[in-house]
């Protein structure tokens, strides 16, 4: 008498488990991920208001003169006047305050000198 057993072995393998894991990790990864050449910009809502009272201003206006806290300062001494400005803060932030006439590469300039001194920047904007 032969008798059979019942117990088969499948020699198929799904990858359907396997390929749900590695779409996991990579959303996982592409959501954590930062970029080390981004800025680090707040942009605040139009309705809130700051908390943050140790705060420079930094206006751009549309002649592109730069002022930081209503005082004429040339572009090239920007840096060294913030720099003073802000030293005595243990959170350095500054406002930025750009015209919306003027192009992006000055407002980037004051973004770039701020990423430069790990100063944080805020964009002021209009409310609606």
């Amino acid at each position: 008498m032969k008798l059979k057993g019942r117990n088969k072995i499948s020699p198929e393998f799904s990858m359907s488990s396997m390929t749900d894991i590695v779409f996991l990790l990579l959303i996982f990864f592409l959501l954590t991920s930062n970029s080390p050449n981004a800025l680090d910009l707040i942009l605040p809502k139009a309705k809130g208001k700051t908390t943050n009272t140790q705060q420079v201003s930094v206006s751009i206006d549309a002649d592109l003169r730069y002022f930081v806290n209503e005082n004429l300062v040339e572009q090239a001494q920007l840096e060294a006047v913030l720099i003073q400005e802000l030293s005595a803060q243990e959170a350095p932030t500054i406002i930025l305050r750009a015209a919306e006439s003027i192009a992006i590469k000055e407002a980037v300039f004051v973004m770039d000198v701020a990423n430069r001194n790990q100063f944080k920047v805020i964009l002021a904007v209009r409310p609606n």
